[in-house]
């Protein structure tokens, strides 16, 4: 019978053993010895020093480990193998009446089981060695619960963020560093003792990333930032973004768009102007959510700008005012000098993806759609993006199926949206979609699924090139992260993050701009 298999009332290996069977013996004791020193580990270990002759030494023995042994439970049945053994008699120690019963109780086991090895000189020692193992594993788990520091609120905290970050950063490498190795050397050394000490360790623990998308948002930050996405924002209407490192182009921050209506529009400012400085505050070395904070501010208050528009240094005032994030505009249009049976096309301006932004569009093409429309221009032009899954579910309104973007990370593809036409309003009439060098993020998303499913033609400029999707985390104070968690590539595998998205069409292509 295999002794790993006994039964009750059998024997773990046979009273009548043999001399030349008694190394076997040796080596059960030798794998008993192996099953308590298992896998090593970062918390307190246990060395025994008792090594079998000829046997390799044992590992270390983890807390972890020592744990297992100490909470499980008694078998119903015989113990399959030397080691369940070892932890049931650990088990039926712990659980043993008072009086001094427990140690003697536990003894009786042990030598119950050491008495089916019949090496008279080896069952002693062997035995007095795994009490001694008992008591030690013992001693050393009442030491691994006591903790060497208490978390504060404002370690927890960090915590949080570290944990945020952990599960959705996309580089798994994080630029290079042991990422836990980082929490525990932070926890140790940085000052968590008021708020904003525990925010500086946050931001400076996002510095190590070196990724300009990845930021910390104080509560205020993370509230102003939640407007934005839902519709109405203070400040000038700009959006920008970092600029292409190109040879003899001026330091500073790029101009994505000026929204429709608003005060920089209203003044001149375009697509590719860059902004110099925010109140004589140089934006050479400033990130794009630390100029965003400089151009917002209350309702009739002033902010100065300098920018450079092609080869001009323009010095502006500008009064902030509440924009009006109204994402879609429609109009029905003619071709003129067609005549009575002209083409009726319906023209959509989207101007950012803020939320139901799609079920503006899903309106507006079923208005359109009333009126008997040939065809559809879809404009994209200086939209700088905003909320991911809207860009997602506008394309379906156009596609009867087909890939819409793939969400890639440091290993590849790890993510697929696509379509099978059940939300699809408009699959079948002509599409032109209009971009130039405001196209940015989701509306390259939406710009790149129409061009490369063939459903749509792109007329303009190179898109802006934004391939990273940032995602917004609320923590447990009211401050947020903003995380890069992903890229996208288009569905003919495109990636376009500083690349841009070409038009199907050259930008000397006259563009299809209705009228009326």
């Amino acid at each position: 019978m295999d002794p790993d298999s006994t039964e009750p009332g059998s024997k773990l290996i046979r009273s009548n053993v043999k001399t030349n069977d008694r190394k076997r013996a040796a080596n059960w004791t030798s794998k008993a010895m192996e099953i308590l020193a298992t896998s090593t580990s970062s918390l307190s270990t246990l060395r025994p020093r008792f090594v079998p002759s000829g046997a390799a030494r044992p590992r270390a023995i983890p807390t972890a480990a020592i744990v297992a042994l100490k909470l499980a439970p008694p078998q119903p049945r015989a113990a399959t193998s030397l080691g369940a053994r070892i932890a049931c008699a650990t088990f039926l120690s712990k659980g043993a009446g008072a009086g001094g019963r427990g140690r003697e109780f536990w003894r009786t086991q042990v030598w119950r089981l050491d008495g089916r090895l019949s090496l008279d000189g080896l069952k002693r020692r062997v035995s007095k060695l795994l009490v001694g193992v008992m008591l030690v594993m013992s001693f050393s788990l009442a030491v691994s619960n006591t903790p060497s520091w208490a978390l504060s609120e404002e370690n927890l905290l960090f915590l949080e963020a570290w944990r945020t970050l952990d599960r959705a950063y996309i580089d798994k490498n994080f630029n290079g560093q042991s990422w836990f190795r980082y929490r525990e050397n932070a926890l140790r050394n940085e000052p968590m003792n008021t708020r904003e000490e525990t925010y500086t360790a946050i931001r400076k623990m996002i510095a190590t990333l070196d990724d300009p998308f990845t930021r910390f948002l104080e509560p205020e930050k993370f509230r102003s930032l939640r407007s934005g996405t839902q519709g109405a924002l203070t400040g000038v209407g700009l959006s920008i973004g970092y600029p292409a490192r190109i040879d003899n182009s001026p330091a500073g921050l790029v101009v994505i768009s000026a929204a429709p209506g608003g005060p920089a529009k209203r003044a001149g400012i375009l697509s590719g102007d860059v902004l110099l400085a925010i109140d004589n505050s140089s934006t050479e070395t400033m990130g794009i959510y630390d100029a965003a904070e400089k151009l917002q501010g209350p309702e009739g208050s002033t902010v100065e700008l300098t920018l450079q528009s092609g080869n001009e240094i323009k010095h502006l005032a500008l009064t902030r005012e509440k924009v009006s994030l109204n994402p879609v505009k429609s109009r029905l249009c003619e071709v003129p000098g067609s005549g009575k049976d002209s083409p009726r096309i319906g023209y959509i301006k989207l101007t950012s993806f803020t939320q139901n932004a799609s079920g503006a569009v899903k309106e507006a093409i079923e208005t359109l759609r009333s009126n008997h429309v040939n065809a559809f221009i879809l404009d994209l032009r200086d939209n700088s993006g905003g909320l991911f899954p809207e860009g997602v579910e506008i394309a379906k309104l156009w596609l009867d199926k087909g890939v819409i973007v793939y969400i890639c990370d440091s290993r590849g593809v790890r993510d697929i949206y696509d379509t099978d036409g059940g939300k699809a309003m408009a699959a079948s009439e002509p599409l032109a979609v209009l971009v130039n060098k405001g196209t940015a993020s989701a509306s390259e998303i939406l710009a790149g699924a129409l061009k490369d499913n063939k459903r749509a033609v792109l007329f303009g400029e190179p898109t802006f090139g934004k391939g990273k999707i940032q995602s917004v985390f609320q923590l447990s104070d009211g401050s947020g992260l903003a995380v890069t968690v992903a890229r996208y590539e288009t569905p003919a595998h495109n990636d376009i993050d500083k690349v841009s998205l070409p038009p199907s069409l050259p930008p000397t292509h006259p563009l299809p701009l209705p009228v009326g």
